[in-house]
C-alpha cells in the first residue's frame, strides 16, 4: 500500500475549502473582537472586577505562563572585587551629580519691602461702634 496517495500540492478533496479561507475567518473574528474591545474593553474589565472578582482573577491567572519559574539570585555576591569597585564609583558619581543638580535649583534674590495696610484702629478706617 502506498504511503502517500496524492502528490505534493494536490488535494485529496478537490471540492474542499478554498486555500486560506480558515485564515480569513479567523482574521475577521479577531478583528471584530479587537474593535469591540477597543470600544467596550476597559468598562467590561472594570465591571467583571467589581461584580465577579473570581472570574477576574481567573482571567489574570490564565495570562501567566504555567511554567513560570522564579529563581532568587544574589548578583552582588557573584560580582568580583573589581566589579564592586566600578559599581561603587558609578554610584558615587551619580550621587554627586544628583547633589549638584539639587543646588542648581536654588533661586537667589532679595526680599522686597512692601508697604502693609495700616493696623485696625489707626488713621484711615474706623470700625463702627456697636
Amino acid at each position: 500500500m502506498p504511503t502517500n496517495l496524492w502528490q505534493p500540492g494536490q488535494s485529496g478533496n478537490p471540492a474542499g475549502r478554498l486555500r486560506g479561507s480558515r485564515n480569513k475567518l479567523s482574521e475577521e473574528v479577531i478583528c471584530a473582537l479587537l474593535r469591540d474591545f477597543r470600544k467596550h474593553g476597559e468598562k467590561a474589565i472594570a465591571k467583571v472586577r467589581r461584580e465577579q472578582p473570581g472570574v477576574y482573577l481567573r482571567c489574570l491567572t490564565l495570562l501567566v505562563p504555567r511554567e513560570h519559574k522564579v529563581e532568587h539570585s544574589n548578583a552582588i555576591k557573584e560580582m568580583t572585587d573589581e566589579q564592586l569597585e566600578q559599581s561603587l564609583a558609578i554610584l558615587k558619581e551619580m550621587i554627586a551629580k544628583r547633589d549638584a543638580g539639587a543646588n542648581a535649583k536654588v533661586i537667589e534674590g532679595e526680599a522686597e519691602v512692601v508697604p502693609s495696610l495700616p493696623p485696625p484702629g489707626s488713621s484711615g478706617t474706623k470700625m463702627p461702634k456697636a
